[in-house]
């Protein structure tokens, strides 16, 4: 069980965006009392708009000026391809002090784009939590999302030490394991982990649109846990996964060119009735959804 912190780990944060992670990351520092005041911004009124219907945040602003003023602790929740202008708007802004963090699947272009406009008092520590569904928007969100699960922090090499403790702290009390790693050890991990399986998704998902509608209609009325799980992958953010997909690109591409490889291995064995082969492939993968489960992340 989470615990309830007596004092807030941070006075203000602000959260710019509020989709599934923004949001969930406000009832989860809400939940555990981890900041004083949750400001929100987002560039979209009708977000906006909901998320002062929804409540889960005690102030929300138009404009990022006002959002990130006073603010020790500042978490940008949008599209990794955002991720340097919104930074670049907010600079004159951020108060002295401050830590400066996003929740991008992708590191080193958030950190290249992000950097520039992080003023020399400000701490820039760029994190990646390890959660999500398919759905997306203020009303998706929900404080439990990151129990047990992963949150990677990849500080600079000279970044403040003090800074990331603090970020750190805040994670594991929303109820995160936190780790850290280099950004550029971080892309090429979850080109595997993340990145592939959902571009691997989205090709099956429009494989199937593209049938004849017979055989789609039938696809869709039929599916079984493998096609109906792809399904739910290839629900999620298009721009979100458009972004990282651009920004991640020399990772994705040297997974993507292994994977082509071991399915031509694959369909050679099919071709001409290799079993043993087949088989074998099978096994082996088979020990890794068993090191999923006993790493309880299944």
């Amino acid at each position: 069980m989470t615990e309830i912190a007596t004092k807030p780990l941070f006075q203000r944060l602000a959260l710019v965006g509020a989709g599934l992670i923004g949001s969930s990351i406000a009832h989860a520092a809400r939940r555990g009392n981890l900041a004083g005041h949750i400001a929100i911004t987002t560039r979209s009124p009708d977000t906006l708009k909901r998320v002062r219907e929804l409540g889960f945040a005690d102030s929300v602003h138009d404009d990022i000026a006002s959002a990130v003023a006073g603010a020790d602790l500042v978490i940008l929740c949008v599209p990794v391809g955002a991720c340097g202008r919104v930074a670049e708007a907010m600079k004159p802004h951020l108060a002295p002090g401050a830590i400066v963090s996003d929740v991008g699947s992708v590191k080193q272009a958030v950190i290249r784009d992000m950097l520039p406009h992080i003023p020399a008092e400000v701490h820039f520590v760029p994190g990646h939590p390890i959660a999500g569904t398919e759905h997306s928007g203020p009303d998706s969100g929900f404080a439990e999302l990151f129990d047990g699960r992963w949150c990677i922090l990849t500080p600079l090499p000279d970044g403040d030490a003090n800074a990331a403790a603090r970020l750190r702290a805040f994670w594991e009390a929303a109820g995160s394991t936190v780790t850290e790693m280099e950004a550029e050890h971080h892309d090429k991990v979850l080109a595997i982990t993340s990145h592939l399986p959902h571009l691997i998704a989205y090709t099956i998902v429009g494989t199937a649109v593209d049938l004849e509608e017979s055989t789609k209609n039938e696809v869709i009325k039929f599916s079984a846990g493998g096609f109906r799980d792809f399904t739910r992958i290839a629900a999620s953010d298009p721009v979100m996964w458009r972004d990282v997909f651009l920004n991640n690109r020399e990772a994705v591409l040297e997974m993507l060119q292994r994977f082509s490889e071991d399915l031509s291995y694959l369909q050679r064995a099919i071709r001409w009735g290799e079993g043993d082969k087949l088989e074998e492939m099978f096994t082996r993968t088979r020990a890794i959804r068993r090191g999923i489960i006993a790493a309880k992340q299944a």
